[in-house]
């Protein structure tokens, strides 16, 4: 069976799968802007164990998604001990790119000066985002041209990982990538200025690339060319080829949160990534 045909049959599986996640932690919402998506939720565990915080941007094709629908994968991380923030952002089509990339950076310093004011110690933070939300980070943390256009500090940025995202845009992309980018870009905007293989410049911040050979949307050769070029820049990079055996997008790139390390191998890099860097 065709990988895009066995994504297309994993919805349904996975929101029933959603529906029955314990919400064990109330995540404590902020905002930072006057629109409803632009918020973030903050998760603390219950038993914290690391000083790292991860902050994370959604998934959703750049018009769907938000904090409150992936409560799942902040209780996910927080269940494993980590501080955990849920970045939201505008949709396309109504907003068009940049303003999603500028929500970001906005979002990711009102998290900073949030963590500060309640007296957390802010200076070990992992940046990772599924998807569109791979692809939004990943500017965030690479490129110097968007962090100084919109005044962002990321020296507390200690790693990146981003999961099933993309990176490059080649003109082969899937029907449903293309007509996702159609959306998100205006007509006859430099689609460079939103592509992170364009913008990713020399940094310290290494990078995890969790991708799938099965993704259904996403071809594994974009994290081959992210990572192709991250090294040719000299940025610690490893690419990680998802071995489970639910490994369509939406499976590995969410659905993953749904398990646990021991039962996803996924999962595990994810959190074992983290623990070592």
């Amino acid at each position: 069976m065709k990988d895009s045909i066995r994504e297309s049959l994993s919805y349904w599986g996975l929101y029933m799968k959603m529906l029955r996640v314990k919400k064990e932690i109330r995540p404590q919402a902020v905002s930072f802007g006057s629109d409803s998506h632009q918020y973030f939720l903050y998760y603390e565990p219950q038993t914290r164990t690391t000083d790292k915080i991860i902050i994370w941007v959604h998934g959703g094709g750049w018009n769907a998604g938000s904090p409150k629908l992936f409560d799942f994968v902040g209780q996910c991380v927080a269940k494993n001990g980590c501080r955990f923030v849920s970045l939201g952002y505008r949709l396309s089509p109504k907003n068009k790119y940049p303003c999603q990339i500028e929500d970001v950076c906005h979002g990711y310093q009102a998290a900073i000066t949030f963590l500060n004011q309640k007296g957390i110690n802010a200076s070990k933070i992992v940046i990772s985002g599924p998807s569109a939300g791979a692809h939004l980070s990943s500017i965030l943390c690479y490129s110097k041209k968007i962090q100084e256009t919109y005044d962002i500090d990321i020296s507390p940025v200690i790693g990146f990982i981003g999961v099933g995202g993309p990176y490059r845009f080649s003109g082969k992309d899937s029907l449903s990538v293309r007509l996702l980018l159609n959306q998100l870009f205006a007509k006859g905007y430099d689609r460079a200025q939103g592509e992170p293989c364009s913008l990713i410049e020399k940094s310290d911040i290494p990078m995890l690339l969790i991708q799938s050979r099965h993704d259904g949307l996403i071809s594994y050769s974009c994290a081959e060319d992210f990572y192709k070029k991250a090294r040719s820049l000299a940025i610690p990079c490893e690419l990680y080829s998802v071995t489970d055996k639910r490994n369509t997008h939406s499976w590995y790139t969410a659905g993953m949160f749904l398990e646990t390390r021991e039962t996803n191998q996924g999962l595990d890099r994810f959190f074992t990534w983290i623990e070592t860097i």
